[in-house]
């Protein structure tokens, strides 16, 4: 069953995160990452859910989701996007 990473990115210094994306997008690529969703328009059609910029990341399991998340070659990139920037992520089951 494919899983999917949601992210809400607020992006404090956008060229700093370009190193981050340098090093992350192979690394995610490599454990079967494809992004459905990156960094958007996003508009909210109801709620009060104010959204900066979304991303929807598709892996084919759950389990390739957290083997990528949790690898060690992805850790100490964790870091550097957290200095950056501030996320709030979900990992959801799809159908």
């Amino acid at each position: 069953m494919a899983a999917y990473m949601i992210v809400d990115l607020d992006i404090e210094d956008l060229s700093a995160l370009d190193e981050y994306r340098r090093q992350a997008v192979p690394i995610f690529a490599k454990y079967g990452g494809r992004a459905l969703v990156r960094l958007g328009r996003a508009e909210v059609l109801e709620g009060e859910w104010i959204p900066k910029r979304v991303m929807v990341l598709e892996f084919q399991t759950m389990d390739a989701l957290k083997r990528w998340w949790t690898s060690e070659e992805y850790r100490p990139l964790k870091p550097l996007r957290q200095r950056v920037s501030k996320a709030n992520v979900i990992a959801i089951e799809g159908v």
